[in-house]
């Protein structure tokens, strides 16, 4: 179990690879961003994108689960006041295989949360060939060791 105390500046923590399966982005954008170059192969082709692609919200909810994977799942994690930034830099076309990372930018007790300390982190998405796809930052809030014993 990850607490507070273990997110020190630069650790990183790496995701595992996911393939980006075609039936995966059409049923996404279905239900949530029923746009043509999320639904269609060819739609895709005739857009900008160049085939068909994922959502950018869709590749953000892949990268909430890899950050889940790599050590949210495993910490005390309270939640997230909020997202400072998120960008979609690449388009994620079917068939992408992507990976990437968490790295602590920074970690500070919370002033008004006793036994709560707020990390900062950068995070970034990869394709196959190393091009970032998505880069955010965002803070996350988990519970100290010696809080949590106590609970």
């Amino acid at each position: 179990m990850l607490y507070f105390e273990d997110f020190t500046p630069g650790r990183r923590f790496d995701y595992q690879p996911v393939v980006m399966q075609a039936p995966d982005i059409i049923a996404f954008a279905s239900e949530f961003d029923p746009q043509p170059m999320h639904l269609d192969e060819e739609a895709g082709k005739r857009s900008i994108l160049g085939g068909l692609s994922a959502s950018g919200w869709h590749t953000s909810a892949i990268g909430m689960r890899m950050m889940i994977d790599a050590f949210l799942g495993d910490s005390s994690s309270q939640g997230s006041p909020g997202i400072d930034f998120m960008d979609w830099k690449k388009p994620v076309l079917a068939g992408d295989v992507l990976t990437g990372f968490s790295l602590v930018l920074g970690a500070r007790q919370s002033n008004s949360k006793p036994g709560v300390g707020i990390v900062k982190f950068r995070n970034e998405i990869d394709n196959q060939t190393g091009e970032a796809i998505a880069v955010s930052e965002c803070s996350v809030l988990f519970r100290r060791r010696d809080w949590g014993l106590r609970r």
